[in-house]
């Protein structure tokens, strides 16, 4: 395989799995907010949001983690503020500890926060301003998750790129992308070069899912489908990604592996490989190559 189509297919596996803690979206809102409180320098005294519908749409009604079961934008915002350390970017709320959670809700219910649509035309957009004692602190991510395309202190701009909807979100060559050479490079790809990112997406996927099995989670679908369809191996790749999206979108305060950006699409791309190898008990060398396949695809 051309060397250099081999090298962005490893870069792109690296680009797209990354950890993240619980909906993406929730937790790109607080990284947003932690990022725009940096800016400022202190605590705020009052909060502006503004993000895109689709932003509004998915944060509305999940859980976001690790904050005792509190939902929606303005949950996410305090949470970030609380959290801080926006270098952790999608795993923010990692270590968020019980004074904390209690720091966030009180401020969800006191701090003055106003929450709008942007109005600009980007499918993901979040612009958040923190003020305190008539400074404030602005941030702007656009286009995927932790893509800070403006930081600004008052009028001061800290960090500025351009950014435009139609551009590529990562630094590869997604073109490059095509289901025969996907295969080429799962047949012949040194296992050593891929191994780190995608056993973090085996450890970090199966165990969500398996807390999804045997926790009280949203639904519980994936319990419901094991009780109703019986132990398949059909019937168990469906329950297993089900179970995980049940216990991620409620809260659950384990990590999962995303991919293109979404937990839920993580989780499809590799639960039911999984359930499918251990099921054929293939070589772990197998499994991997298959869940290359699933996540470039």
């Amino acid at each position: 395989m051309e060397q250099k189509i081999y090298n962005e297919y490893v870069e792109i596996l690296k680009e797209e799995l990354l950890p993240a803690m619980g909906c993406t979206e929730p937790i790109a809102v607080a990284y947003a907010a932690a990022v725009a409180v940096q800016a400022l320098g202190e605590k705020p005294e009052s909060v502006e949001v503004n993000v895109s519908a689709n932003i509004i749409k998915n944060v509305k009604s999940v859980v976001v983690p690790c904050t005792g079961g509190l939902r929606g934008i303005g949950a996410a915002v305090c949470a970030g503020i609380v959290a801080g350390c926006p270098e952790k970017e999608l795993e923010i709320l990692e270590e968020i500890t019980g004074e904390q959670k209690v720091e966030m809700k009180k401020m969800l219910d006191t701090m003055p926060m106003t929450i709008r649509e942007s109005d600009k035309e980007y499918i993901f957009d979040i612009q958040i301003k923190a003020c305190a004692g008539g400074h404030s602190g602005y941030v702007e991510i656009a286009g995927f998750h932790t893509n800070v395309i403006c930081v600004k202190k008052d009028d001061e701009i800290i960090r500025e790129k351009a950014y435009e909807e139609q551009g590529s979100s990562c630094a590869t060559d997604r073109s490059l992308l095509t289901v025969e050479k996907i295969i080429e490079f799962a047949d012949c790809v040194d296992v050593a070069d891929v191994e780190e990112v995608l056993q973090r997406q085996i450890d970090y996927n199966w165990a969500i899912a398996e807390e999804g099995m045997t926790g009280k989670w949203g639904a519980a679908i994936g319990k419901t489908l094991m009780e109703a369809y019986g132990n398949s191996v059909h019937n168990r790749a469906k329950a297993m990604a089900a179970a995980g999206s049940d216990a991620r979108m409620n809260g659950c305060e384990l990590p999962v592996v995303i991919n293109s950006g979404s937990g839920n699409q993580g989780m499809t791309t590799s639960l039911p490989v999984i359930v499918y190898a251990k099921e054929l008990n293939v070589s772990k060398e197998m499994m991997l190559r298959a869940l290359v396949v699933s996540n470039l695809i």
